[in-house]
């Protein structure tokens, strides 16, 4: 065999494996195939269930076999959460996914430290965070860059295991 005739062969097997795979991917959730829990909570998606997108379906059944497993408490609070983001502004909405997705794609070390000063931020008393975010808020754009950069560069202390 030669060269020409190799590389043919190796796009022709690359081909079908990234097609094989797409197609895996594009392949649905059956109605009859999820769990009890999960048709409880889909139930009123039952009749249209097949005409939705294979990964709208692959995403209810995950959302649905989470909320089957949560505690009654842990329902409460998301019903909150949803109902506090459905009350969200259009453009409000797409700025937290903007955001989101920017964190998602920063790599590990970058999101955890991210979360890091969240929880240091959390963990403060409400006039502190109160004072923070004033003191933030009368900012020009030009000093809170100045500010993301300056905490960009400033060492960072090392781990402690």
């Amino acid at each position: 065999m030669n060269v020409k005739a190799n590389a043919i062969t190796i796009i022709a097997v690359a081909a079908m494996l990234i097609l094989g795979t797409a197609v895996a991917q594009e392949d649905g959730v059956n109605w009859d195939s999820l769990s009890d829990g999960q048709r409880a909570v889909l139930s009123q998606l039952e009749e249209s269930w097949d005409t939705l997108p294979a990964e709208r379906q692959q995403r209810l059944s995950r959302g649905a076999d989470r909320w089957d497993g949560m505690s009654r408490q842990q329902r409460k609070d998301a019903r909150k959460r949803f109902r506090a983001w459905r009350d969200l502004a259009d453009d409000r909405r797409a700025l937290i996914r903007e955001r989101a997705q920017i964190f998602r794609s920063l790599p590990p070390n970058e999101q955890e430290r991210i979360r890091k000063n969240f929880r240091q931020y959390r963990e403060m008393n409400a006039d502190r965070r109160r004072q923070l975010r004033d003191r933030y808020k009368r900012m020009t754009p030009e000093q809170r860059q100045r500010l993301r950069d300056r905490l960009a560069k400033r060492p960072r202390p090392a781990r402690r295991d």
